[in-house]
């Protein structure tokens, strides 16, 4: 009976521990260090695919193609332009929703694109396509970020207000 007391008096202090020390906490965006050292990570260790390539030319056909593949899927977080035009929550995720235009998104080789459309993008709010996207579909959509158009240009998801997206 003892040894049952002491057992919950403890996990109480433990529980009561805890409690303090998530209190103490508060969520705030990452530093410029902190989403440096995650980009470097993320760049060298946890993305995959660096060595693949394309199989897909970038033609118009294939721009175009991407485009409505990515309207279709990524346009509720990066705007039917890539760069978050319209998209109110994008700046206040943790990390933010970066535009697809940045140097930071853009220095993924083709086959690294791939595989964060197809595995996500873990921490961030990144969902992975795989069974849902076929791949033709993920490598056309590489296709159209790599030939984004200017930020604004086909504006906003009519989710959030904008019309409907135009016709590619």
């Amino acid at each position: 009976m003892a040894i049952e007391r002491r057992r919950v008096r403890t996990g109480g202090r433990w529980a009561a521990a805890l409690l303090l020390a998530l209190a103490a906490c508060r969520a705030t965006p990452p530093s410029a260090f902190e989403t440096a050292l995650a980009s470097a990570v993320k760049r060298r260790l946890t993305v995959r695919g660096a060595s693949d390539r394309n199989p897909l030319p970038p033609t118009e056909e294939n721009v175009r193609a991407g485009q409505r593949a990515f309207a279709g899927y990524c346009h509720a977080c990066h705007g039917l332009d890539g760069q978050n035009t319209g998209v109110p929550f994008a700046s206040a995720m943790s990390p933010p929703v970066p535009s697809l235009s940045s140097p930071a998104v853009q220095a993924y080789t083709d086959g690294q694109l791939k595989w964060v459309i197809e595995n996500g993008l873990y921490p961030s709010g990144m969902p992975a396509a795989r069974g849902i996207l076929a791949d033709e579909e993920i490598w056309r959509i590489v296709v159209f970020l790599r030939h984004l158009p200017p930020a604004g240009s086909l504006g906003e998801p009519a989710a959030y207000g904008g019309g409907p997206p135009p016709s590619p």
